[in-house]
Formats: structure tokens, sequence, C-alpha cells
């Protein structure tokens, strides 16, 4: 027996490497992937938004608040405009993605005490670019109020660190955990990588009953007796031990190479991707065994592993989406996957948290292999075409 399932598995390694379309998807996409956006992200902030102003006061109060705009390390100021009209139309080409408009007298009413505004605009158009600059906007905007603020309680005969200590009574310190830095590449590169990864596992694992369809080799292996489940129980195994042999050089590149975050343990890690190698791979074995052919089972497995990462809630939270959606979604392997990458490498929360993660995808794994399963037992395989 033993011997016949070793026979099994180095035939299914044979047909696998002979598949030069599917080897070189295998071994070169989780990785091209895992450089391409670390390359994409290799900045890991946004910085330097670019920024124009335009000043109608022209007094020293406005310039001082320019010269606060260019001390902000994320805006980079590079035109002046005498106009509103001017203004609008670099924003509309795209020169530039931040606007200030200083109004007139805007030193007078600073100097008198009275409410004056100073109109900002921002280009809404890339959302990434629009977050960043009305961060970086809103904390030069805080500090001018509490200078301003500040002065004009000295103008009322208050000492200065008393007008100091009044104006900022209640402080809010901000503190981000887990990211710190607020950094782009270890929150999206590894995840944008796995997403690849998971991509090619699927249109793997969606060849592992229908790509024995029509093999002249089947019709061998059926007439030695061999029965249908040790042969796809060996396949599987060979499977599920490459898709894990794959995604290791993008672990070590990530997290060794490229020193991202890994809350937990490496043992932890690669149990947890283990298991969800399980499930999805027996949802692309499912895929597999309900499919007339070998493109339809891909067609099928790429309906689900392409919009999986999205619907996840890893870039656009869950909570976000519209309650019966939220349901949904769990439902897919990917979910539970990419929302417990995301809790192992920032937080690691424990076991007793995750282990719901991994009875979830279990659970799946075991429901996927067992519709492939009866699938099998009442349909005479190899199907027809």
């Amino acid at each position: 027996m033993m011997r016949q399932c070793l026979a099994i598995m180095q035939r299914e390694l044979v047909y696998m490497w002979r598949d030069k379309s599917l080897r070189n998807i295998l071994l070169v996409g989780p990785l091209l992937g895992l450089l391409l956006f670390a390359g994409v992200y290799s900045y890991q902030r946004i910085e330097n938004i670019s920024t124009a102003i335009v000043d109608f006061d022209n007094s020293s109060a406005s310039r001082q608040v320019i010269t606060d705009l260019k001390n902000s390390q994320n805006l980079q100021v590079l035109a002046y405009f005498d106009s509103f009209s001017q203004l609008e139309e670099a924003i509309k080409r795209g020169e530039v993605l931040v606007g200030v408009v200083i109004p007139e007298n805007y030193g007078k009413n600073i100097a008198l005490h009275r409410q004056t505004k100073i109109a900002v605009f921002i280009d809404g158009m890339n959302m990434a670019y629009a977050t960043n600059a009305s961060s970086a906007v809103l904390t030069v905007t805080r500090t001018l109020g509490a200078q301003v603020g500040i002065q004009t309680l000295i103008a009322k005969g208050i000492q200065a660190n008393q007008a100091q200590e009044a104006y900022q009574s209640i402080a809010f310190p901000e503190e981000a955990w887990f990211n710190p830095t607020v950094n782009y590449a270890y929150f999206l590169v590894l995840a944008f990588a796995l997403n690849v990864w998971q991509q090619c596992c699927t249109l793997a694992s969606c060849m592992t009953i229908i790509g024995e369809n029509g093999r002249r080799s089947w019709y061998q292996i059926r007439t030695s007796g061999i029965s249908l489940f040790k042969l796809f129980i060996c396949k599987s195994v060979v499977h599920i031990g490459i898709l894990l042999l794959i995604v290791l050089p993008v672990y070590f590149l990530a997290f060794v190479v490229f020193k991202f975050p890994l809350a937990c343990g490496w043992p932890s890690f690669l149990l947890f991707t283990l298991i969800f190698i399980l499930a999805l791979h027996g949802l692309g074995t499912m895929m597999s065994s309900l499919s007339p052919n070998a493109v339809n089972a891909s067609r099928y497995g790429m309906i689900v592993a392409l919009p999986s990462f999205l619907l996840s809630g890893f870039t656009w939270p869950l909570q976000a989406m519209p309650q019966w959606l939220q349901h949904v979604v769990w439902a897919f392997p990917q979910t539970w996957f990419f929302q417990g990458v995301s809790f192992l490498t920032f937080k690691n929360p424990g076991w007793g948290f995750m282990s719901h993660y991994l009875l979830a995808l279990g659970l799946r794994a075991v429901l996927f292999y067992s519709v492939a399963g009866l699938r099998l037992m009442v349909s005479d395989f190899p199907l027809k075409r």
C-alpha cells in the first residue's frame, strides 16, 4: 500500500513539473508579486504631497502660515498663484494635489483677534493622497490655531506660560499601536503577495480531479485496482506540500530580508498557513469535482479567488460593508486567512483567540473535501467531455 502511494505521489510530482505553465505560475507568481509590491511601497509612507498657495494677504502672518506649510513633513510647496482660477486649473491638471488660499486681511483679523478662515482644497481623486493630505493639513492648522489662541490670551494680559497651559489644558496624545509609523509596506505588501499566492494555489487545486480526465495513465491506474480515494488523497498530499513549500520563500523575503513585522512565532504562522492551504485546496478540489472540464474548473475557482481578497475585509473593513455581505464573506476561507494574517503579524492575540480561526478553516476543509468525495461516489469518473 505504501509503495502504491509513493508511486502515485511521484507520478503527480512529475505531472506538475512537466506542466510548464502551472510550474512557472506557482514558482514565479508569488515571488514576483512580493518583489513588485515591495517596490511599489518602498517609500513606505506618502510624503512630499504637492501643494500650491494663493496668498491674497501678503502679511507677516500669512507668510508664517506658508512657513509652517513648508515645514510640514508630508507637504511640499511647489507653486504660488495669484488667483483662485489658476489654483483650480492646476488641481484639475494634476499638477498639485493640495491648494491653500489665504484670504485678504488675514493678518489684520488675527491682530484684532477676529475669526478668520483659510481655505484648503484637496484633490480627492486618489483616496490615499487625499487622506494623507487631509491629515498633514490638519496637523498644520492645529498648530496655527494653538498659536493664535495663545497670542490672544497673551494680548489680554495673561502670562505666556499661563496662556499656554490654559489653551492646552487638555492634551490628546496620539499613539499608534502595532504599526506605529503607519507604514504602508508593513500593512499591504505581504497581503498583496499572499493574494497572488492564493490565486495560484486555487488554479493548481482546481486540477486535482478534473486534471485526470482524459489522461492515458488514468486507465492504467483504474485497471491496477487503486481506489479513487487513495488516488486523490495521495495527489492532495503532494499538492498541499507544494503549496506550502512555494510560500516559504515569500515568508523568508518578507520577514527576514524586508524585516516585515511578525508578532507570533514561525511555527504558529506556518501552522495557520497549512490549515488555510487545506481549506483552499479543499475548495479547489470541490470545484474540480463539480466541473465538466478543466477550463470550467479554473473559471469557477478564479470566480472565488479573484474577489476574495477585496471581500476579506483586509483593505476595506468588514464593518463598513452591508450587514448581509458581512455574513456572506465569512463563508470564504480567504476571509479567515487574511484576517488571521493581520492578527498574527501585528498583534499575536494568542491561541485562545486564533483557535476560532483554525477551527473555521478546518471545518471548511472538511466540508469541501466531503462534497468532492460525494461527487466522486455518485459520478462515473473519468467524466465525459
